[in-house]
C-alpha cells in the first residue's frame, strides 16, 4: 500500500483525535509511524492501527474507514495530473467509471509493485452505476467513504448501497445513485 494512505490516515487521527491519541496508537502498535507518501508498506500496518484506534475510541473499525475515505478523497484528487482525462468529469459517477480505467492504470505505471482495488463495473447509465469493489485488503468503507467524499467534492448526492458478497468484505457490490 502507498505510503500516502499511511501519511493521510495519521494526519486524520491527530486532527480528530489529537497528538495524544495518535501516539496512544503508535505505541500500542510498536509503529515508529515514520511513513513517507511514496513509500510501499504492508496494508497490515494500517489495519493494525485502524483496529487500536477502534478499540482506544469506541468506533467501530468500518466506522473509523469510512471517515478516512471521506476525509482523504479531497488530498488524494489533488495529487492528479492537470492533465488527464478525469479534469473533465462533471459528476461523480463520471469519476468513479475512469477510476479503474484510469487511476488503478496510473497507479501501475508509476509503481509496479502496487496493487490496488479492482473495480468492475455492470451496469451504468447517467444517474446510476452497479460495479464489485474486489480487495485482498478489505477496506470497502474506505472505498464507501472516498464515494461520499466524491460527492461531496463534487456537491452532489448520491445513494450507496453495499452488499457484501462473500462476508469477507474482499468482495463487494456498490450500487450508487446520483440523487437528485
Amino acid at each position: 500500500m502507498k505510503g500516502i494512505i499511511f501519511t493521510e490516515f495519521l494526519a486524520l487521527v491527530e486532527e480528530k483525535f489529537g497528538l495524544e491519541q495518535l501516539d496512544a496508537i503508535l505505541d500500542e502498535a510498536q509503529d515508529s509511524g515514520i511513513y513517507t507518501s511514496v513509500g510501499s508498506y504492508d496494508h497490515k500496518n494500517l489495519v493494525k492501527l485502524i483496529v487500536i484506534l477502534s478499540k482506544q475510541t469506541g468506533i467501530s473499525p468500518e466506522d473509523l474507514q469510512r471517515v478516512f475515505g471521506q476525509s482523504v478523497f479531497d488530498n488524494l484528487f489533488a495529487t492528479l495530473p492537470e492533465a488527464n482525462s478525469l479534469g473533465g468529469c462533471k459528476n461523480s459517477l463520471q469519476f468513479i467509471k475512469l477510476v479503474e480505467d484510469y487511476i488503478h492504470i496510473e497507479v501501475k505505471k508509476l509503481y509496479a509493485e502496487a496493487n490496488p482495488p479492482k473495480f468492475v463495473f455492470f451496469s451504468e447509465s447517467e444517474s446510476e452505476v452497479v460495479f464489485d469493489y474486489q480487495s485482498a485488503r478489505c477496506m470497502s468503507h474506505v472505498c464507501l467513504g472516498l464515494l461520499e467524499g466524491c460527492a461531496r467534492h463534487f456537491g452532489e448526492t448520491l445513494a450507496i448501497e453495499m452488499k457484501d458478497k462473500t462476508g469477507a468484505g474482499d468482495d463487494v457490490r456498490f450500487h450508487v445513485v446520483l440523487e437528485g
